[in-house]
Formats: C-alpha cells, sequence, structure tokens
C-alpha cells in the first residue's frame, strides 16, 4: 500500500507540474509574424535633368603671360641709377624708367655731331649760293649770245649743281648723326615697354652693361593667358572656334578661369582667343588659348558665400580651371556622373520599379555630371549603384543616392 501510495503522489506531483506548465505557456505572447526579405535587389538612383542653354566644356592650364620680354640696354655703359620697384614682383607703367646708364659719353658725342652739323649747313648755304650765282650768270651769257647754249641744256658743272648736290647729301648726313646721337643719349633711360611687372633682374648701380645683353625679365600685366588642350571631342562643342582671330574685338566665345587659394575657388572672367592650327604631338589634343583680361584684379568667390578677407589676383604659373561656353543643343539631359554605365548607357527606373536600358551619346563629361542626348525624359530615375549589371524588364527597390 505504502508503494502504491507513493507512485500516486509522484503522478500527482507530476501532473500538477504540467498543468502548470501549460498554464504559463497559455499565458505568453504570440510571436510577432515577419514577412519574408524581399528577393528584388535595393539600388540608388539620381534624378535625370532635362538641360537648357549652353553646355560648357572644361579643361585646365597654366597661366602665362600675354606678353613677355626681355629687357636689354640699346646702349653700354656703367649703371648710376636703378628704380628700387625693379626687382622681382615689382610693377612698373608703360614709359617709366627702369634704370639709367651713365651719358656724359653719349652727350659729348651729340656736342660735336652738332658742332659738325653747324659746319655743314654753313657749307650748304654757301654751295646753294654759288649754284644760284651760276645760274644768273649763264643766263646773263645766254642772252648776251645768241648762238649760245640753251639753260636748258647747260652743263651741270657749269650750273654747280653737283656741288650743291654734294652739299645737300652731307648735310643730311651729318643731321642724321645728330639724330642719332639724341637717340644714343635718350637710350641710357632704359624704360618699361608697357604695364607689367618683373619676374626676375640682375642689374645694380656700379654694374657695367654691354648692348643687347639681358638684365631681366617684364610681362604684361594687363592680360594673360591659359593654354587648356582639349580633345578633338570637346573642342567641336566649342562654336566658332577655327573663326577666332587672335586679338579681334569682335563676337568672342565666353570662358571662365578658375583658381584654387586657400580651399577657396576663385573666378575670373575671359574669351577664347584663338585655337592652335595643329595638334600637340604628344598628347594629340587642340590647344585652346583663353585670354583673361584684367587679372591682377581681385577673383570672384565661386560657389562659397564667404571668402578670405584678401581676395588673391590670378597668379602667372598657376595651374587653373577652364569652363567655356558651348554649343546649346535644342535637347539634352544632365545626370550624376555616376550614373552614366559603361558602354555608353543610362540604367532608367519607371515607377513601378521596372529597369530599362537607354543608349545615350555624350555630350560632355564634368566632375560631378555628364550632359548626354538619348531617350530619357525629365526627372526620371537613374541608377547609380547598388548592381552590377541590368537587363530590360529587370524588376529592383530604388532608394535616393547620397549628394556629391
Amino acid at each position: 500500500m505504502r508503494r502504491i501510495r507513493s507512485v500516486l503522489i509522484a503522478l500527482g506531483i507530476v501532473a500538477g507540474a504540467v498543468a502548470v506548465a501549460v498554464f504559463l505557456v497559455s499565458l505568453a505572447p504570440e510571436p510577432e509574424r515577419l514577412e519574408p526579405p524581399s528577393q528584388l535587389p535595393f539600388v540608388t538612383t539620381v534624378t535625370v535633368a532635362a538641360g537648357s542653354g549652353s553646355i560648357p566644356v572644361f579643361g585646365a592650364g597654366t597661366v602665362r603671360p600675354s606678353a613677355e620680354v626681355a629687357i636689354t640696354p640699346q646702349v653700354g655703359g656703367r649703371v648710376v641709377w636703378v628704380d628700387p620697384a625693379f626687382q622681382s614682383g615689382g610693377r612698373f607703367d608703360t614709359g617709366q624708367t627702369l634704370f639709367r646708364i651713365e651719358e656724359e659719353d653719349y652727350v659729348v658725342r651729340l656736342r660735336e655731331a652738332e658742332a659738325t652739323l653747324a659746319d655743314r649747313q654753313v657749307a650748304f648755304l654757301e654751295a646753294r649760293e654759288e649754284a644760284a650765282i651760276a645760274r644768273a650768270e649763264y643766263e646773263r651769257y645766254a642772252e648776251q649770245e645768241p648762238g649760245s647754249i640753251p639753260l636748258s641744256e647747260a652743263s651741270p658743272l657749269a650750273l654747280r649743281e653737283p656741288q650743291l648736290n654734294a652739299a645737300r647729301a652731307a648735310l643730311d648726313r651729318d643731321q642724321a648723326r645728330v639724330a642719332e646721337a639724341n637717340l644714343a643719349v635718350a637710350r641710357t633711360r632704359v624704360n618699361a615697354p608697357f604695364n607689367g611687372y618683373v619676374r626676375d633682374e640682375s642689374v645694380d648701380v656700379g654694374q657695367f652693361v654691354a648692348p643687347g645683353q639681358p638684365v631681366g625679365r617684364l610681362f604684361a600685366a594687363d592680360a594673360v593667358e591659359v593654354v587648356a588642350p582639349l580633345s578633338d571631342g570637346n573642342a567641336a562643342l566649342i562654336p566658332g572656334l577655327w573663326n577666332q582671330r587672335a586679338g579681334d574685338a569682335g563676337q568672342r566665345i565666353a570662358a571662365r578661369v578658375i583658381a584654387e587659394y586657400g580651399d577657396i575657388r576663385y573666378a575670373w572672367d575671359g574669351y577664347v582667343d584663338r585655337a592652335e592650327a595643329s595638334l600637340d604631338e604628344q598628347s594629340r589634343t587642340i590647344d585652346v588659348i583663353v585670354r583673361v583680361p584684367d587679372p591682377f584684379t581681385a577673383g570672384t568667390p565661386a560657389g562659397v558665400t564667404t571668402a578670405l578677407d584678401s581676395t588673391p589676383p590670378l597668379l602667372v604659373g598657376k595651374f587653373v580651371d577652364v569652363e567655356i561656353q558651348g554649343l546649346a543643343p535644342q535637347s539634352y539631359f544632365r545626370v550624376r556622373r555616376a550614373a552614366l554605365q559603361p558602354g555608353n548607357e543610362i540604367w532608367a527606373v519607371d515607377d513601378n520599379g521596372a529597369v530599362t536600358i537607354v543608349p545615350v551619346r555624350t555630350l560632355q563629361r564634368g566632375d560631378d555630371e555628364v550632359y548626354v542626348t538619348g531617350a530619357l525624359a525629365d526627372g526620371q530615375a537613374a541608377i547609380t549603384g547598388g548592381i552590377q549589371f541590368a537587363t530590360d524588364g529587370m524588376l529592383v527597390r530604388t532608394g535616393a543616392a547620397p549628394g556629391p
């Protein structure tokens, strides 16, 4: 009996434990039902925008002077004065004296030439008077002798014409010598040929300089040039490029030169001055020359609202970006560069998430955007990432791509 009682007690305990467990399970919350993840690939997209106006043509190059000359004296001698500004970076105006050469020797030669000229003027006056007397005497002789040779056929020597011509030639020669001596005196002052800056100099007071000896370099301040090598495809986007003539003030192709100073970009307005008539042998590109007037005025901050306290000029030797006003097609589109797929394709996505592969023609590639033509639409979504390949009709999930 005791054994049966123990068995019953054990069974009662087990049954109670099962009942408690069933009760506790019934009180537990029902597990959340989750939808299985979508099998469609997720892609990032950007919006295609319809373009308007001119397509910019991008290039880059180094700023160089529009004119640069070597400063060389035309007469020799000892340097007696140098303008304090005649050193690297100095600014000069047209006609301003850079340095002076000792002029005493040239002044002495001028005085000698003037004295010789004075004697020659007297000799010419005497020869002219003698020629006039000889002509008058011959005319009286011809009147008294009816059979004599007329004045028009008389010997030039009898009329003293060769002597007068020789005296006139000698006077002209000595006048030229005086002019030459005056010019030599004037050339002892070496002047700036145009408004510009000194690139370098190598002359000091007391130094002897010889005619034609370079003593410095000066470059023009009124304009600079940027040589932008462009591919033939980019050059073809510039309207009327091959009609441009250097220095022609007629219809000009607008351009903009952008330089970076202290992480801030500054822009200067310019224009396409000309294009080289031959390809570069190494790069097979066309050199387009952009001219920038007034480069040493402050540039305009590009793409920012605040700038440095002191805005810099467009310095010679600076590497810059160039934007040239290109053609203005009737219809084209702008889209982020990442949306252009290999083979010149855009993977467009419609409102239902279906992919359409659109072949396009690339007109221009910028740093962040490309300009294309093709069967696109304004506001259409284009894939920039998330998949490595696509097919027409393929379904995808979309999300906006992060900004540039």
